[in-house]
């Protein structure tokens, strides 16, 4: 059976879903002030935060996202018309749509992920503490497994007593 969950774990998931929320709310507002819509930034965000080797495909984006590919292609268009993003043609397969930012895309990026990154520096320790108190680990009793399948001692079948 699995352990209760304790006053404190409730109070931690509590304070880290406050402090996500405190957290997305004021990014949104930053990236506001600096003329991106939050969904704009993301997307720019996502562009320049792959990981190594994978690459900018409107599926990536829309997955990195959780949008619908349709409206990842809208929110590109969006972009694209500003002059922030520009699609390309893989060169391996012409069906694949690359993104890529342009320096006025990375010029508002750079901007709004500098709040964020210092944010984080200076008030992250809370955000920290809160999973922190999650992850702890109560070891309950442990209960030794039993055998399952033929024993060392050749009888085939394992033998419960009731």
């Amino acid at each position: 059976m699995a352990n209760e969950i304790t006053s404190a774990e409730y109070r931690a998931l509590a304070e880290l879903r406050y402090l996500l929320r405190k957290f997305v709310r004021e990014g949104d507002s930053i990236a506001r002030s600096a003329g991106l819509e939050p969904q704009q930034y993301l997307l720019l965000l996502a562009i320049r935060g792959l990981p190594d080797g994978e690459e900018a495909t409107i599926r990536v984006l829309a997955d990195r996202l959780a949008l619908k590919h349709h409206s990842a292609v809208e929110l590109i268009d969006r972009l694209e018309s500003h002059g922030y993003v520009r699609r390309n043609r893989s060169r391996d397969d012409r069906r694949r749509v690359l993104v890529g930012l342009l320096p006025r895309g990375e010029k508002l990026l750079e901007e709004v992920a500098r709040h964020r990154i210092s944010e984080l520096r200076s008030s992250g320790a809370a955000l920290v503490n809160a999973i922190s108190a999650l992850l702890e680990t109560r070891r309950p009793a442990r209960i030794p497994k039993q055998p399952v399948g033929p024993s060392k001692g050749g009888l085939g079948k394992r033998h419960v007593q009731s």
